[in-house]
């Protein structure tokens, strides 16, 4: 999971930069709102087989003993299957003309860019135009590595150098992000790709940990107390779930084949008793007296046994870990379930974007988005049940979904060509930084207030987007 990211932060820059090279100016962004949608569809693809796959654990099979592949592993191999194609098509796809021409490779660079021409002129209409660019303005090289030659250094002495000289143009690139004239609009984007990120990964985190505390609330008022009960000589043979049993005496019991779902047993006494084939979730005995009781094939394990005496009792074939299926556990069934709304919900605001991006322009489309996202939030303040809760999730992911897009489309549109993928990632990086950042402040305020989330999220989005406004408008700007 750590080095995951590692790979997608490197990708995300990359791919929008790269793409951005080869796309006529009056369809930009609109194309580029198509990749972005991209990631949606990776999201709906990720979280629908979640809901499809995870769930099941029939599908599990064994090594031996000792390891077990279950569902989910069957998960993470149908997520790799679109990298896997994603590698396969890269081999297909031309490098950046820019980058060939860094290196001396004139022809090259020449041949892709009559290519992205004439592919655009056919899309256009107009095939017949003729590609009469003769000559083209080559960049700087790049600079060649240090060399030093074997007998006046050590292999380890090269390779540091090599690294360290790779390691300054880098330094270098990044600092040219903050040289004019593109120092302003780097400052202005890091404004609104920290507020954004904040907000709308910090509502992330707080919707689903609200809705579950909605539903914990909701739960727990339909508990049912049991109290100075006295059971001898029967068998419990059924589910028990959501229950309270308080002062009670089982005497000569058994429960056999049963199972146990958030039930507590407290200052309970347990004598002559047996526990047979037994599956609990959320299951705890406080402060009990176990007598002369035998656990058979249980997971009742220690730590379920809270301040409790156990006397003269055995335990055969305990099962550890949880035993309860995605069948019983309707909370894990709900988790997948909400994942695949928000995400879905994403949709139409792509759409919207996409087809709207060139009409009515990035900065309107930036703006408004992120303002409408700061009001929205408001509406969470009359949030009090798990149904409005997802609406207004669902609300809120279609309406910044949008200032996500033409966030994106801005900021490739702002750089040139030798630093975008750069400034790209150092904000893509950034974001980040802001998504942990909101994920501390929002989810520690989780059941305690709701005035604070919503009053934080609703005013940094709105700052945002008016600093979002503030920059220049690229529509119809020819990329440097």
């Amino acid at each position: 999971r750590s080095v995951s990211p590692f790979r997608i932060g490197g990708a995300m820059p990359t791919v929008f930069s790269y793409f951005s090279e080869v796309l006529a100016r009056e369809k930009r962004g609109e194309h580029l709102s198509w990749l972005c949608m991209f990631w949606m569809i990776g999201g709906i693809y990720a979280s629908a087989m979640a809901w499809a796959i995870i769930p099941h654990y029939g599908w599990s099979f064994s090594m031996g003993s000792a390891y077990q592949f279950h569902s989910w592993r069957v998960f993470v191999i149908v997520c790799a299957l679109p990298c896997v194609s994603s590698v396969v098509a890269l081999t297909f796809m031309p490098e950046s003309p820019r980058f060939l021409l860094e290196v001396g490779k004139h022809d090259e660079a020449w041949m892709i860019l009559k290519q992205i021409h004439d592919t655009n002129m056919r899309a256009r209409g107009q095939p017949e135009k003729v590609f009469t660019v003769t000559r083209i303005k080559t960049p700087k090289q790049i600079d060649e590595l240090i060399e030093i030659e074997s007998d006046t250094g050590t292999w380890y002495r090269r390779c540091f150098v090599r690294i360290r000289t790779e390691l300054y143009g880098i330094w270098l690139t990044f600092m040219r992000c903050f040289n004019y004239p593109v120092k302003d609009n780097t400052i202005k984007l890091t404004a609104v790709w920290f507020t954004l990120s904040f907000g709308y990964y910090g509502l992330s985190v707080w919707f689903p940990d609200v809705i579950k505390h909605l539903q914990s609330d909701e739960y727990a008022s339909r508990v049912k107390h049991f109290r100075n009960e006295e059971v001898s000589h029967f068998v419990f043979n059924f589910t028990l779930e959501n229950q309270i049993h308080s002062n009670g005496e089982y005497i000569n019991d058994r429960f056999i084949m049963m199972k146990f779902k958030s039930v507590t047993f407290e200052d309970s006494l347990f004598k002559n008793c047996v526990f047979e084939d037994i599956t609990s979730l959320n299951t705890y005995f406080r402060n009990c007296t176990f007598v002369n009781t035998t656990f058979y094939n249980t997971d009742l394990e220690q730590y379920k046994f809270v301040d409790s005496e156990l006397i003269n009792c055995t335990f055969f074939h305990v099962r550890t870990g949880c035993q309860i299926s995605f069948d019983d556990d309707y909370s894990a069934y709900w988790i997948y379930f909400v994942n695949f709304l928000g995400t879905l919900a994403v949709l139409p605001g792509n759409i919207v974007s996409a087809l709207l991006m060139d009409r009515i322009g990035r900065l309107t489309m930036l703006g408004g988005s992120m303002v409408l996202s700061g009001i929205s939030c408001f509406f969470l303040w009359f949030g009090t049940s798990e149904s409005m809760m997802i609406g207004m999730l669902c609300l809120y992911n279609g309406l910044t979904i949008s200032a996500w897009n033409s966030l994106d489309v801005i900021t490739v549109e702002l750089y040139p060509t030798d630093r975008r993928a750069t400034g790209f990632g150092f904000l893509n990086a950034l974001c980040k930084a802001a998504a942990v950042l909101g994920n501390l402040i929002f989810g520690s305020l989780v059941g305690i207030t709701k005035a604070i989330p919503i009053l934080l999220a609703s005013t940094v989005l709105v700052c945002g987007g008016l600093v979002g406004l503030r920059l220049p408008d690229t529509r119809t700007q020819v990329l440097m």
